[in-house]
């Protein structure tokens, strides 16, 4: 082997180390296409665009686009169509001589998975080059195919989360409520989180709120097992810490089944009072007539789903036009605070008085800025209707 043979082969396997530790850092198209362009600029080309194709000849999807004409040194544009930008819009491909290689991939199933559909290359490219640039496109397509089944299943939990916190049951008419799902992002698999009302006896109604241990489609899928099993249980009528012991039971049969934390409130419009019981959950607060927050101090037991019972109510007075505010841990946790500093900071909130759920559940969530939350937020708040006055 000739020295310059020999030094291009050194070449290609370091290229193909760095391929490897460069392409697919995050599964997002958008990422990938502009990871793959960035390293063919930096290693065999001066300019660089890829194109996505779909499978049965839908149009190119995002793309991405690498090089002197495409922005600051060396950045990165991310664009629909980027091929068109070094075809005749004075991009980095326009300079005679220049090394161009404009690529479109393949994402479907099955052996497709990972080609090159189009390779155009302009300015001449060796054998090694040629090499890098055939491994680095089969790596972006497979990181791409991974990306596209990662959102598919994203999207599909989240539609069935979004349908299943959508339509709660419907409380007694002597109960205002208001409630509100928001995912973590995009990027972000949902969780488990969701809330119910359930209709009771005498004028009382069941106020829940639960978080499925976990992520994804599955955490989904126990939720709405948990969700099931709770309005089955709630049925009968126990008061909310019997509530918990029986579905305890019943989810610890099912090894399959991830654990929960879960908090009941049984609301007696009759006898202004609201019985609790918590699961391993974070504790309500109670907005007074006045816009002050306390948080109630309960007796908490362990999650659902460990078979180990536990649990124990706690009864405490309603005054006039306090609402109730049940929450998931993503309204108030933030990452390396201690959860006593989070919870002191909704504790001390001080809303308009007077305020109902609408608004103390669309103020609480502004004012934490759940919208940014790291986590998924489930909310749910109510309160006793006002009698009319004969």
């Amino acid at each position: 082997m000739q020295e310059g043979e020999y030094e291009a082969v050194l070449a290609r396997i370091d290229a193909l180390e760095h391929a490897a530790m460069e392409i697919g850092t995050r599964l997002d198209e958008r990422t990938v296409c502009a990871e793959l362009a960035g390293f063919l600029v930096r290693r065999v080309a001066d300019a660089a665009a890829v194109d996505i194709l779909v499978p049965d000849g839908a149009e190119p999807g995002a793309g991405a686009v690498h090089g002197p004409g495409s922005g600051p040194a060396h950045g990165t544009s991310v664009v629909a169509g980027a091929g068109a930008l070094l075809d005749g819009s004075g991009g980095a491909g326009e300079r005679p001589g220049a090394q161009v290689l404009k690529l479109a991939l393949v994402t479907g199933d099955g052996e497709e998975l990972g080609r090159v559909r189009a390779a155009r290359a302009s300015g001449g490219f060796s054998t090694h080059e040629s090499a890098v640039v055939a491994h680095a496109t089969r790596l972006a397509g497979l990181h791409l195919g991974h990306a596209r089944r990662l959102a598919a299943t994203e999207a599909t939990a989240l539609h069935l989360q979004r349908a299943l916190v959508a339509e709660p049951g419907r409380p007694h008419p002597n109960l205002e409520i208001a409630g509100r799902y928001l995912p973590a992002g995009p990027r972000t698999l949902v969780g488990g989180d969701w809330f119910e009302t359930v209709r009771l006896h005498f004028g009382r109604s069941l106020l829940v709120v639960g978080d499925v241990m976990g992520h994804g489609l599955d955490a989904a899928v126990d939720m709405n097992a948990y969700r099931t099993a709770l309005r089955e249980v709630a049925g009968t009528d126990l008061p909310p810490h019997r509530v918990l012991r029986q579905l305890d039971a019943v989810v610890a049969e099912d090894e399959g089944r991830r654990p929960a934390t879960c908090l009941l409130i049984q609301v007696d419009p009759a006898r202004s009072t609201a019985t609790f019981a918590s699961a391993g959950h974070l504790p309500p607060v109670v907005f007074a007539a006045d816009g002050s927050a306390e948080l109630v101090d309960l007796p908490v037991g362990p999650p659902l789903g460990t078979g180990l019972g536990g649990y124990e109510p706690e009864v405490r007075t309603l005054g006039p036009a306090d609402t109730l505010l049940l929450f998931t841990d993503g309204l108030v946790e933030r990452r390396g605070e201690d959860i006593d500093v989070s919870l002191a900071r909704l504790a001390a909130l001080r809303l308009a008085p007077g305020s109902g759920p609408e608004a103390v559940v669309d103020e609480v969530l502004r004012r934490l800025d759940a919208r940014t939350a790291e986590d998924d937020v489930a909310v749910l708040a109510a309160r006793v209707r006002e009698r009319p006055v004969a």
